[in-house]
C-alpha cells in the first residue's frame, strides 16, 4: 500500500525515531530482532519502545504498556512487522488491534515464515490502516543480523581491526599494544557492547591472551557471548577465557576430529564446545558461523587473527568492515592484518563501500560493507 504524500516527512522523522530505538537492542535481544516502536497522536509522541534484553517485551508490548487507555486513535510506527505467533506472550499484531490503534507504519515485512505478512493481514483485518516501506533500506541495515539469520542461517559477521597506516597490526616481535589510542579502543569496546558474540582464532587467544569483554563503564553487563575458533584445541586450560568461562559465555568451536580429552577438560571447565566438519583440510567456516546461527546468534564480531579474517574474506563470509587506522608506520616486517586469501589478480579481491569515517583523536575510523 502505497504511502500518501502528505504524511511523508513525518512518516520518515517518526520511523528515524523508532530506527534509533531499535539500536539500543543490539547485542542483547538475540535470538530476537531489535525493533523500535513509537507511539504518536495528534501529531506528538505518547509514548516509544524498543524490545528488551533477552527479547522480551517486545518493542510494542514496551511501547503500549506506556501508553495505556492514550494508544486508542494512535499511530504506531515499528520497523519490522509486528510478530503474528504465540512465543511467551501474544502477538504483537493482535496487541496493536486490541489497544485501538487506528494506523501503523512499517519499515520491514519480517522474513520469518512464523509471521510474514501474516501480522500486517491481521492488522488490516482489525481495522488498522497499513503502510509499508518507510525507510526500508535503514531498517534493514538495523535488523540485518536478524534478517541474515533467518534467510541464510548465519549472523551478520562484521571484522574489526586497528592498524598502522601501513596495516600492520603488530611489530615483528609481536609487539601490537597500543596502535590506536584511547578514544579508538573505547568505541572498539562499544562495538563489543552492540554485539551478541565475538570471536578470535586460536591463535590470536594463545599468543594474546585476552578477556573479549567490554570494559566501558556502566556497560560491562553487555558483554558479548566470546567464541575461540580453534581447530586443533591449542586454547590452554589457563586461558582467560577458559578460567572465567563459568562467569561469562565462552564457546570454542573446533573441528570434529580434534583431540577428545582435550573437548572434555574445556566442557569441564564451563566452556561450551560447537564442533564443525573438515572441507578441503581446513575447518568448514560456513558450517562454523551456521551452527552459531542455530544456537540463535545474529550479530558476530570477528576480532582477528588475521588468517581466520582471510579465511572468512576467502568464503566471502564478510559483510562489514571496521577499519581503525593509527597515524604510524611500521614497515613490511611488521605482522599485517590479514593474511593471504589466494589472491592472484587485484580484480579479485573483496570490494567494499565504504559508508562512514570518524576522527577518533589522532587515529581514524574508516567503515564499510561487502559489495556483493
Amino acid at each position: 500500500m502505497s504511502i500518501r504524500a502528505t504524511d511523508t516527512a513525518a512518516d520518515e522523522r517518526f520511523m528515524t525515531q523508532a530506527l534509533r530505538l531499535a539500536r539500543r537492542g543490539w547485542g542483547q535481544v538475540w535470538p530476537s530482532v531489535a525493533v523500535g516502536c513509537v507511539l504518536v497522536k495528534d501529531g506528538a509522541v505518547i509514548a516509544q519502545g524498543w524490545t528488551q534484553a533477552g527479547g522480551r517485551p517486545h518493542a510494542e508490548i514496551h511501547a503500549l504498556v506506556q501508553a495505556g487507555e492514550a494508544a486508542r486513535g494512535a499511530t504506531a510506527y515499528v520497523t519490522l512487522e509486528p510478530c503474528a505467533h504465540q512465543g511467551r506472550a501474544g502477538p504483537c499484531c493482535d496487541a496493536l488491534v486490541t489497544a485501538g490503534i487506528s494506523r501503523a507504519v512499517i519499515a520491514l515485512e519480517d522474513p520469518d515464515q512464523r509471521t510474514s505478512g501474516q501480522g500486517i493481514a491481521r492488522m488490516r483485518a482489525g481495522g488498522i490502516h497499513v503502510d509499508i516501506g518507510i525507510l526500508a533500506e535503514e531498517a534493514q541495515a538495523v535488523a540485518a543480523g536478524f534478517l541474515l539469520r533467518v534467510t541464510l542461517g548465519r549472523p551478520l559477521v562484521t571484522a574489526k581491526v586497528a592498524t598502522s597506516l601501513d596495516g600492520r597490526i603488530a611489530a615483528h616481535t609481536g609487539a601490537s599494544r597500543w596502535i590506536t589510542g584511547p578514544q579508538a579502543r573505547a568505541f572498539g569496546h562499544r562495538l563489543r557492547a552492540e554485539h551478541d558474540a565475538i570471536a578470535v582464532g586460536g591463535a590470536t587467544a594463545l599468543i594474546d591472551d585476552p578477556m573479549l569483554d567490554c570494559r566501558l563503564p556502566g556497560l560491562a553487563h553487555r558483554s558479548p557471548v566470546r567464541v575461540i575458533i580453534d581447530g586443533r584445541l591449542s586454547l590452554p586450560l589457563t586461558a582467560q577465557v577458559v578460567r572465567t568461562a563459568a562467569l561469562h559465555p565462552t564457546w570454542v568451536i573446533t573441528r570434529t576430529d580434534s583431540d577428545k580429552d582435550r573437548q572434555q577438560a574445556l566442557k569441564d571447565a564451563g566452556v561450551k564446545l560447537l564442533t564443525v566438519p573438515i572441507h578441503d583440510g581446513q575447518m568448514d567456516l560456513p558450517k562454523a558461523l551456521g551452527l552459531l546461527g542455530e544456537h540463535g546468534l545474529t550479530r558476530l564480531l570477528i576480532e582477528g587473527g588475521g588468517r581466520l579474517i582471510a579465511g572468512l574474506l576467502g568464503a566471502d563470509l564478510i559483510d562489514a568492515l571496521h577499519w581503525f587506522r593509527a597515524p604510524s608506520v611500521i614497515g613490511g616486517d611488521g605482522i599485517p592484518a590479514i593474511a593471504a586469501y589466494g589472491i592472484n589478480t587485484p580484480d579479485l579481491a573483496r570490494r567494499f563501500r565504504r559508508v562512514d569515517t570518524l576522527f577518533l583523536g589522532e587515529d581514524l575510523l574508516e567503515s564499510y560493507t561487502i559489495e556483493r
